[in-house]
């Protein structure tokens, strides 16, 4: 009996300094929050989408107009994507669009469903002039560059809004197929939520080290650091989290909706952070890229972020790609012009 009270003494003392430690850890990081606030001033503009506010990223002014889309969990989509969009901005209007939870981006409590996700995208572009009332100008249709799971909200806006999108430049998207086969771990995503609200991610900075837009990617000092505040700040955020529990549904709503024959190029990877085998990730998109007609694969040997890695490939490859298939024969257009309320075949 007394052996038993000493060890539920031992228990309550130990769990007793485990609060303490873990109170004192986030009130650190309380107050580091505080310090770092003035890193987090918005690179793009702030616009509200549904009561909350949605950070878009804009640059260069090209005639046709790129839209960026993160993978799901990206703490910083705007930095994230920088080594790649910087090779393309000359040419081509660069715009990246940061959903609720994300970078600058605010938190929200909305459904995550593919429909809400994509009207808020298709919402703060409108409120940047990038969709006039609604929907894109006829002679610049937007291109959509989508990593991950956001390949979903690729497929799904091109089918539902096919006079908005004209090509698909997919960097190491995942298609709807593979997410009846993924598996989704939501205990370890909400340790990590945790991990990150109580400060805990401040104890491990050598997993943002390593993150492939630190190492692998062309930030400066200035940025690393920046993108360091958002892993400590913005890692699986409530939305990240809804997002995440609601994927296979979602997935399941776009291989519905997956009707129409877009262009797309499909950058791959070697399957490393995708939780697949090489092999199975490129059987997934070769058996994907049969039904439609105007596509290309190209094999990348790098892990799932492909943009940090092969940025300037991918720019070369997708230049190359617009050229190919986007860019409309000049008789074509006088047709269109003409014959404004004729469907053409390549429509």
């Amino acid at each position: 009996m007394k052996k038993a009270r000493k060890v539920m003494k031992v228990i309550i003392i130990l769990l007793i300094a485990l609060i303490i430690v873990l109170v004192a850890i986030y009130i650190n990081h309380r107050i580091q929050l505080n310090k770092e606030e003035a890193l987090r001033n918005p690179l793009g503009k702030l616009v509200e989408v549904d009561g909350h506010q949605m950070s878009v990223y804009v640059e260069g002014n090209g005639d046709k107009t790129i839209v960026f889309m993160s993978g799901g969990g990206t703490c910083s989509p705007i930095l994230d994507f920088k080594s790649l969009y910087s090779l393309l901005s000359d040419d081509y209007k660069i715009v990246v669009v940061e959903k609720a939870g994300y970078g600058f981006s605010e938190e929200s409590n909305s459904f995550r469903d593919i429909e809400t996700v994509l009207n808020e995208t298709r919402s703060a572009l409108s409120k940047v002039g990038i969709l006039e009332d609604g929907t894109a100008d006829a002679e610049n249709k937007i291109i959509l560059f989508a990593h991950s799971m956001s390949m979903l909200e690729a497929i799904y806006w091109s089918n539902c809004f096919p006079e908005e999108i004209c090509g698909i430049v997919s960097l190491d998207g995942a298609i709807p197929q593979m997410y009846e086969k993924m598996k989704i771990n939501m205990f370890v995503s909400n340790m990590a939520a945790f991990a990150s609200k109580m400060g805990l991610t401040r104890f491990f900075p050598q997993i943002c080290k390593s993150s492939s837009a630190i190492c692998a990617g062309t930030l400066t000092d200035e940025e690393k650091n920046l993108y360091k505040n958002f892993f400590y700040n913005k890692t699986m955020t409530k939305p990240m989290l809804a997002e995440a529990k609601i994927v296979k549904e979602n997935a399941k709503k776009v291989l519905v909706a997956d009707k129409r024959d877009v262009p797309t190029l499909f950058f791959v990877s070697n399957g490393k952070g995708t939780g697949f085998e090489k092999s199975e990730w490129n059987d997934f998109i070769s058996e994907y890229s049969k039904n439609k007609n105007e596509s290309k694969i190209v094999q990348l040997e790098c892990s799932h972020y492909v943009h940090n890695f092969e940025y300037e490939k991918i720019f070369v490859e997708s230049c190359d790609f617009f050229n190919q298939f986007l860019d409309e024969p000049e008789l074509l257009k006088i047709f269109k012009e003409a014959y404004p309320n004729v469907k053409f075949i390549s429509e």
